[in-house]
């Protein structure tokens, strides 16, 4: 049986790992085929193929992209990417400077609250200047303003605390098409973190399969049993592909360890069916 994984992070985003290091542990957890989806960045993808050479993994370039969707942040899967394309390059380097803006006033916000020098702080998290707010929850948890990054998150983060800027992320009608365009498939990320009532999830798959989206993530890192029978529904009813992957960032979290994941039903129609194109490697 083959073990997929096919939503991961590294150092090029918000992950601990290098992508030689994330690759060498994927190893270790008999993974045999990983995707690097990094948010909003292909920056880790050449040295993750170098490494997946090396272990004999096969490596399916990936992106994770911000966007929104009735002004609510959605995050898509690129999977199978042609990370040369120039027009997705060229996007991916408009949402590196939204972030760069966006962690300023971060930065700006968290000083008016008594927390100075986040913005540099949060800078000594990331390896390629990606700034994502978890880089700050984690300047924050080492000064000591919080005992985890999730507390970082509730009490200073998310919508309606100190430090959280709200973003104007890209449609998610246009973030499909620059995928498409880059010769990849777009894959809905974690749908049961959106806490959508069921009609307004409805009308969002309805919405991404008629834009050209082709999966959703039915199984990941730190979903229940219940969460991952409903996508399995949801896959079903909108005749979307499945697709699975743990959200792994740091292995110190392990309820999204790599590869950790739950057998799909046998008759699912998955992203996998018909081969990935860009894979390192023909998959054991």
């Amino acid at each position: 049986m083959i073990k997929y994984d096919l939503h991961t992070h590294s150092t090029a985003s918000d992950g601990t790992l290098t992508p030689t290091e994330l690759v060498h542990r994927a190893k270790e957890q008999r993974v045999d085929v990983l995707a690097l989806t990094d948010h909003d960045t292909v920056a880790g993808i050449e040295e993750a193929i170098t490494a997946a050479n090396a272990h004999s993994i096969s490596l399916i370039p990936g992106v994770e992209i911000s966007s929104q969707w009735q002004n609510t942040g959605i995050h898509i899967i690129g999977l199978d990417i042609d990370i040369q394309s120039n027009e997705l390059l060229a996007q991916l380097q408009q949402l590196q400077t939204l972030r760069i803006t966006r962690a300023q006033e971060m930065g700006h916000r968290l000083a008016k609250e008594g927390i100075p020098g986040a913005y540099q702080g949060a800078l000594q998290y990331t390896r390629e200047e990606n700034l994502t707010r978890t880089h700050f929850a984690r300047f924050l948890v080492a000064q000591g303003q919080a005992h985890s990054i999730s507390s970082v998150f509730k009490h200073y983060l998310i919508q309606g605390k100190p430090g959280y800027v709200k973003t104007e992320w890209p449609i998610l009608e246009e973030v499909v098409q620059w995928i498409k365009t880059a010769g990849g498939i777009a894959i809905l990320a974690h749908p049961a973190r959106y806490k959508f009532t069921a009609s307004k999830m409805r009308r969002l798959l309805q919405d991404f399969k008629d834009q050209g989206g082709v999966g959703i993530e039915v199984a990941h890192g730190n979903g229940n049993r219940d969460e991952t029978a409903n996508n399995i529904k949801l896959a079903e009813q909108f005749e979307l592909r499945a697709s699975i992957g743990s959200d792994f960032h740091d292995p110190a979290i392990p309820w999204s360890e790599l590869g950790r994941l739950p057998r799909l039903p046998a008759d699912l129609p998955t992203v996998w069916d018909n081969g990935f194109q860009r894979s390192t490697a023909i998959y054991p």
